[in-house]
C-alpha cells in the first residue's frame, strides 16, 4: 500500500473504502478533497457544507494508515448508572411478577406497597427490564385460548390472490351487510352486492343476517345482475359461512374472504353503503314496514343503476357503462 500526501491512493484506497461505513467513506472524501486542493480547510468546509469545528474535530482523529479512525466512536457512557434497589426488592418484584405474568408495572407497584415496599412504578419497570435482559424473567408462551376470536377454517373460501384482477363486470362482486335502524327498537339487515368494475348494485333488506338470508340473497343476485357473477368477496361474518359457502361452491362462484379488521379491502361496497344511507334511507318517506321497504328499495336500486350518474364511471350510469363495454367488445371482435 502506497501513501501519498497522507492519502491512501489507487486500488488499495478503493478496497479499504468498501470496508468503511457510509459515514466514514463520506469523511474520507473530505480529506481527499482537502489534500488535493492545497490543504484549504475553509474551501473544504464550504464545498461539503460542514462546519470548521466538525472538520477539525475529525482531522485530529484521522490517521491515513488506519481509515477506521473515521468511524463513529461508541457513545456509551464511561460510568453507567448502577441499580439503587436492593437484591431483596428485586426478588420481591420477580416473585410477584412470576405469579402474575400479565400484570404491568403499575399493578405490581401497588401490590408491593401492600407488602411494605416503597417503590415507584418506573423503578418496577427498570427492574423488569433488567431481569428480562439477564434472561431471568421470561414472558409466558401464549396458549391461544384467550378471549380473542380464532380464525375458523373455511372449507371453500380463500384469500383473494394478489394476481387476481377484476377487468370485466362480474369478475369480482363485493358483498356486505349494513345495520339499518329506521325507528326505535327496529333493526333491519341491509344487503348490498357491489360489482367493482361496473358499480352495478343489487340490494335487499331482511330482519336478520344469517347464512339462510345470505343464501336467499344469492338467488336475488343471480336474478338482478345483468352479467354472470364469477367471484364474490365477503368479510368474516358468520352469515357468509356454512350454507352460504356451500351454495357458492355449488354454483361455481369463487368465494374470497377478507383478512380480519380490513374493511378497506371492501372499500367499494363500504362506500356504496354510505350512498344508500344518505340518498335513500335518510330521505325516503316510508313507514319502514318490511314489505313496503323492500318495494321502495327495489325502486331505488333501479335509480342507482340506470339514472344516477357515477363520478367514478366518468358520470355514466352503470347501465350505460355496461352498454359501452359490450359495444367495445363487439367492435374488437
Amino acid at each position: 500500500m502506497r501513501i501519498t500526501s497522507g492519502v491512501v491512493s489507487g486500488i488499495s484506497q478503493l478496497a479499504r473504502i468498501r470496508e468503511l461505513s457510509r459515514d466514514a467513506s463520506k469523511r474520507l472524501k473530505w480529506f481527499d478533497f482537502y489534500e488535493t486542493h492545497g490543504r484549504n480547510a475553509r474551501l473544504t468546509c464550504r464545498y461539503f457544507g460542514i462546519s470548521p469545528q466538525t472538520f477539525y474535530r475529525w482531522k485530529s482523529r484521522y490517521n491515513p494508515l488506519h481509515l477506521e479512525s473515521l468511524e463513529d466512536r461508541s457513545h456509551r457512557p464511561k460510568r453507567l448508572r448502577q441499580p439503587t434497589y436492593s437484591r431483596e426488592l428485586e426478588q420481591a418484584v420477580l416473585g410477584i411478577r412470576q405469579r402474575n405474568p400479565r400484570w404491568g408495572k403499575y399493578k405490581l407497584a401497588l401490590l408491593l406497597a401492600c407488602q411494605g415496599y416503597h417503590i415507584s412504578a418506573s423503578m418496577v419497570g427498570r427492574i423488569l427490564s433488567r431481569l428480562k435482559k439477564q434472561g431471568i424473567l421470561k414472558e409466558p408462551r401464549p396458549n391461544h385460548i384467550s378471549a380473542r376470536k380464532r380464525q375458523r377454517l373455511r372449507p371453500y373460501a380463500v384469500r383473494k390472490p394478489k394476481e387476481y384482477q377484476a377487468s370485466r363486470a362480474g369478475d369480482l362482486v363485493q358483498l356486505d351487510t349494513l345495520d339499518v335502524r329506521p325507528l326505535p327498537g327496529i333493526i333491519y339487515k341491509h344487503f348490498t352486492a357491489h360489482d367493482v368494475t361496473s358499480k352495478w348494485n343489487v340490494l335487499s333488506v331482511y330482519r336478520k343476517a344469517t347464512a339462510t338470508t345470505a343464501t336467499d340473497f344469492l338467488d336475488i343476485l343471480a336474478e338482478r345482475m345483468p352479467f354472470q357473477v364469477k367471484a364474490i368477496q365477503v368479510d368474516g361474518g358468520a352469515e357468509f359461512e356454512a350454507l352460504f359457502e356451500t351454495e357458492c361452491q355449488r354454483r361455481g362462484i369463487k368465494l374470497f374472504v377478507l383478512p380480519p379488521r380490513s374493511p378497506k379491502l371492501n372499500g367499494g361496497v363500504e362506500r356504496a353503503h354510505r350512498t344508500h344511507t344518505e340518498e335513500f334511507y335518510e330521505v325516503t318517506d316510508s313507514t319502514f314496514d318490511l314489505p313496503e321497504l323492500r318495494v321502495e328499495l327495489r325502486q331505488w336500486e333501479r335509480v342507482y343503476n340506470t339514472v344516477r350518474p357515477h363520478q367514478n364511471l366518468g358520470y355514466l350510469t352503470p347501465a350505460r357503462f355496461l352498454e359501452q363495454q359490450k359495444l367495445r367488445e363487439v367492435m374488437c371482435h
